[in-house]
């Protein structure tokens, strides 16, 4: 594969993480532009070693699948339970779709990345008004 793909599917996915970590750092969330891009820019440099690092004989679909494991496990450490209130789940999320994100953008499916970014935004903003408007009227508990 030409360097220059190679450089754009990284940039693509360093990119389109930064832009979740950038709507969870206005939030002011612990996981923010740094951690997102980093995840995604991490998922997508293993998918494409996974590829194109062996001579042809990478799987990248064994990769994809310890990405998930693994980024499942290091969301698992930013939820925390206080005082019967569970926080972190979103920001642990996050961190699960930017390594999707990354893991695409590796791939070639450059539509699918920049979508399901825009899918996430979306969500983070609308779910989250619509959880505050629940949680006011009582509808919801948190």
């Amino acid at each position: 594969m030409d360097v220059w793909a190679i450089v754009g599917r990284l940039a693509l996915a360093a990119a389109l993480g930064m832009v979740i970590g950038i709507e969870r750092t206005y939030r002011a969330k612990t996981a923010g532009i740094r951690t997102h891009f980093l995840v995604a820019l991490g998922s997508a440099l293993f998918m494409i070693v996974s590829r194109y690092g062996f001579e042809g004989t990478g799987d990248p679909g064994r990769v994809a699948a310890q990405i998930v494991s693994g980024i499942g496990f290091l969301g698992a450490g930013t939820i925390i339970m206080q005082k019967h209130v569970v926080h972190g789940l979103t920001t642990a999320a996050g961190m699960w779709v930017a390594a999707g994100i990354g893991m695409a953008s590796a791939a070639g499916l450059y539509s699918v990345a920049v979508i399901s970014t825009v899918l996430a935004l979306i969500g983070l903003e609308t779910v989250g008004r619509l959880n505050r408007f629940l949680r006011a009227k009582g509808e919801v508990d948190g």
